[in-house]
């Protein structure tokens, strides 16, 4: 993990700079109905309000890709979204290809079942073959737990085999399950990384005061589709 991201894990977030909070802010749009028109309007709010990222499905990544290009936004898309349980191979595959149409982000879905069985070096495995993947084109790769589906003990376990995969993030949740993002995972994720990696939350993080939380658990990455929403709370203009 770089040395700037473990210099920027913060403790508190200033909602009174809406500039500030964009920053920690991945614009997502994942869902499986979003079409082209959204895409590129998504684009156009994440320039305008400086967000960290652009997040969309795999599909619309050549799409967003050349729209943000020469701008200061990184593009993200899924790995093995949203269950998981995809053959490493295709996960490999699915990363190599959104490196290619100009990914520099990537959430992968841990391998629940396996992790879920304890199989070590199964999970291990497969988020080593993505994140060598990302990381030999420059890219960075976060893990999602679906923190919803697991034991506090799994929870524990998947961050450390995230971070000993090369992780650069762990995340809580795909935001498409039964529940999202808690105080209480994001600290215990926070707890587990330490300064190794980051912590994104996402899933119904739909607030300028939920973000707040967020950040004050231990995140410093924010995923939702509620972005333009959490700027306007905060008294910025689309």
């Amino acid at each position: 993990m770089s040395s700037t991201l473990i210099a920027t894990l913060p403790e508190k977030i200033n909602l009174s700079d809406w500039t500030e909070v964009a920053k920690f802010i991945d614009h997502s749009r994942i869902q499986p109905g979003v079409i082209r028109p959204q895409v590129i309007a998504l684009c156009e709010e994440a320039v305008h309000f400086g967000f960290a990222t652009v997040f969309v499905n795999p599909t619309h990544v050549a799409t967003a890709s050349s729209l943000l290009r020469g701008t200061d936004i990184k593009l993200g898309s899924t790995v093995g979204f949203p269950l998981g349980a995809n053959l490493t191979c295709t996960k490999r595959a699915e990363a190599a290809d959104l490196m290619l149409l100009g990914a520099q982000e990537l959430d992968m879905v841990i391998n629940i079942a396996a992790l879920k069985a304890k199989e070590r070096m199964l999970v291990e495995n497969d988020i080593r073959a993505v994140a060598e993947i990302a990381h030999n084109a420059g890219a960075l790769v976060k893990v999602i737990l679906e923190t919803c589906l697991l034991t506090v003990e799994e929870k524990i376990l998947a961050c450390e085999l995230a971070v000993a995969a090369g992780a650069d993030f762990v995340k809580t949740s795909t935001g498409l399950n039964s529940a999202g993002a808690t105080v209480d995972d994001v600290a215990l994720m926070r707890g587990v990384v330490g300064n190794r990696a980051g912590v994104k939350a996402s899933g119904g993080v739909r607030t300028a005061s939920a973000v707040a939380d967020m950040v004050k658990a231990g995140a410093n990455r924010i995923g939702t589709s509620s972005a333009v929403q959490i700027m306007q709370e905060l008294g910025a203009s689309l």
